[in-house]
């Protein structure tokens, strides 16, 4: 199907509060160029429509992705609009897919019976900081081992190397915050 990048435009700008004039400002250009736009009738190069995207700012990705049905207003995301963005055997499913400039990554995830997100430790910029629901996930931090169970929860700098491993008989499902967004 074809994107109306006018509409969508439009739709965005308008979820932000900004007027035409405002973005136009932002962007350095007049606000006729952006009524343009919005009506279709010039269609903007990548990179122009990117540098208006900054003004607002959204991302290209986030831009050609959102679902307009969700401007991102409703607070509340059910689980079937909670996208799986995992891979491998274990399950991370994003709440807030669509906000515009998300601050943090908030995922539930579901850990199978042996799952590990590998040998190789993770390791990146920000913080994360989560709680166990159900199972029994042996993290590691650093040098740091701890086998945690429900109720029980982390939080640590995420340059440090870490690993979760499931290493109960059952599916270990824990809620889960980071920062910057990494999904």
């Amino acid at each position: 199907p074809h994107l109306d990048i006018g509409v969508r435009l439009q739709a965005v700008r308008k979820s932000k509060g900004l007027s035409q004039r405002e973005l136009a400002k932002r962007v350095g250009v007049t606000n006729s160029t952006i009524s343009l736009i919005e009506q279709n009738k010039v269609s903007p190069s990548i990179s122009s429509l990117k540098k208006v995207l900054d003004g607002i700012p959204i991302s290209l990705a986030d831009f050609f992705t959102m679902d307009l049905a969700d401007t991102g207003d409703s607070p509340f995301y059910a689980a079937a609009d909670q996208p799986d963005v995992g891979n491998n055997d274990i399950h991370y499913f994003l709440v807030g897919q669509h906000r515009a400039n998300r601050q943090m990554c908030i995922l539930r995830e579901v850990m199978p019976p042996g799952s590990d997100t590998g040998e190789t430790m993770l390791s990146h910029d920000g913080e994360e900081g989560g709680v166990i629901v159900q199972g029994q996930v042996e993290l590691t931090v650093g040098d740091q081992v701890r086998v945690l169970g429900p109720g029980e929860a982390y939080y640590f700098e995420s340059r440090q190397p870490h690993r979760f491993r499931n290493i109960g008989r059952d599916e270990a499902i824990l809620v889960s915050a980071n920062t910057p967004p990494t999904f």
